[in-house]
């Protein structure tokens, strides 16, 4: 199996803590040109993953609900005459609340969507205008109705927490608001001020109170509390599902399952290189246009592998399967990360428990230092 991710790097406004590549601002022919280049780039790109089939399907952004039916309809007639997409396959589309409207919910009816990643943030006016979101609280709660109406059965929900002044009571709050709609995936996440962005530069300015450590892990330890009383299940350390409903695409990620980025700035991996294309609207159709794809790429070592394996495992519920990891690395890394582990365990911040080390209660919370604990740096 291998998956698709399909960058689509328009957007109405800039959120202040938002780092990932997008234009701000497109006119409608803008973004008629790039789905011809990425349906061009679909036809180029077709043999990386050899032939795979395809079990998941993703439009991430950026905000990909930007695309109308016939920009869609396009892309996905390309993808089904190049790949053997699966008839179960996932299709995942994320979406700002306020375009899911009646109108244009009717019109994703007749495509291949199955599933919607709705990015909420909060359901608080205040830290939505901070955050520089365009939807309001009612907009939010009406996407998840509009989208039930709609026949939608696997919505997941985005919520960020210790936002700019956020207290501990109103992340109850939002997450009453969010169980109260009922949806079948939650991903929850602490807010970070990455340089460079606006958030960024207004704290370094003194112009926004930052959330106070102590606060924030309250609010994710009560997020975790009420997860599990609401029937979700814990599969990442910001990503909740009810039984059955995690995200295959996010899974398979973790899993190191192949997958091909198609648009600017996506991400593609074959199993034993990572290759990532231009971040640049323009350059990247240049480029397609004169059928030479921009791109960087990295082939992996055996170590620079062992430490990715080690970070996204142990971020899992799953956590490092001990036999998978002696298959993958070896006598000489399995031993490695063992002697390492090895204090973490006696502390309790690791688990040992059928062959498997996963993170405690306590080590979740320190996940980053017991990971870096457990990787080869020399």
């Amino acid at each position: 199996m291998a998956g698709i991710y399909i960058h689509i790097p328009f957007c109405k406004q800039r959120c202040t803590y938002c780092d990932f590549y997008k234009e701000i601002g497109s006119a409608d022919n803008q973004v008629d040109t790039f789905t011809d280049t990425l349906i061009q780039e679909i036809q180029l790109r077709k043999s990386y993953l050899n032939g795979d089939n395809i079990g998941t399907v993703y439009f991430g952004g950026g905000t990909p609900s930007v695309l109308n039916f016939n920009q869609f309809r396009r892309i996905f007639d390309e993808i089904h005459h190049v790949f053997n997409v699966d008839n179960d396959a996932e299709v995942t589309m994320e979406a700002n609340p306020d375009d899911l409207t009646d109108a244009y919910l009717e019109t994703l009816s007749s495509l291949p969507f199955n599933r919607l990643s709705i990015g909420i943030q909060s359901f608080n006016n205040k830290h939505l205008k901070i955050i520089n979101r365009r939807h309001d609280a009612q907009q939010a709660k009406n996407a998840v109705i509009n989208a039930r109406k709609h026949g939608f059965q696997n919505i997941s929900i985005d919520l960020i927490y210790a936002l700019p002044g956020q207290t501990i009571e109103d992340w109850k709050k939002q997450l009453e608001e969010a169980f109260n709609l009922n949806v079948e995936h939650i991903s929850a996440y602490g807010l970070t001020y990455e340089e460079g962005t606006a958030l960024w530069k207004q704290r370094n300015k003194g112009l926004v109170k930052v959330t106070e450590d102590e606060v924030t892990l309250q609010m994710f330890n009560y997020m975790r509390l009420k997860m599990i009383e609401k029937g979700f299940e814990s599969y990442e350390i910001s990503n909740y599902a009810k039984p059955g409903f995690r995200s295959r695409h996010n899974s398979a990620y973790w899993q190191f399952v192949p997958y091909l980025g198609l648009g600017p700035s996506a991400h593609s991996f074959d199993g034993k290189s990572r290759q990532w294309n231009i971040a640049s609207v323009q350059k990247y159709i240049q480029s397609i246009s004169i059928l030479k794809p921009s791109f960087e790429k990295e082939v992996l070592s055996e170590q620079d592998f062992y430490n990715d394996f080690i970070m996204v495992s142990l971020r899992t519920s799953d956590g490092i399967s001990l036999a998978d990891l002696k298959n993958r690395f070896g006598e000489e890394l399995f031993d490695y990360c063992l002697q390492n582990a090895d204090n973490q365990i006696k502390y309790g911040n690791l688990i040992l428990n059928n062959n498997r080390l996963f993170l405690s209660d306590t080590g979740v919370h320190i996940a980053n230092q017991v990971i870096i604990e457990l990787m080869k740096t020399d």
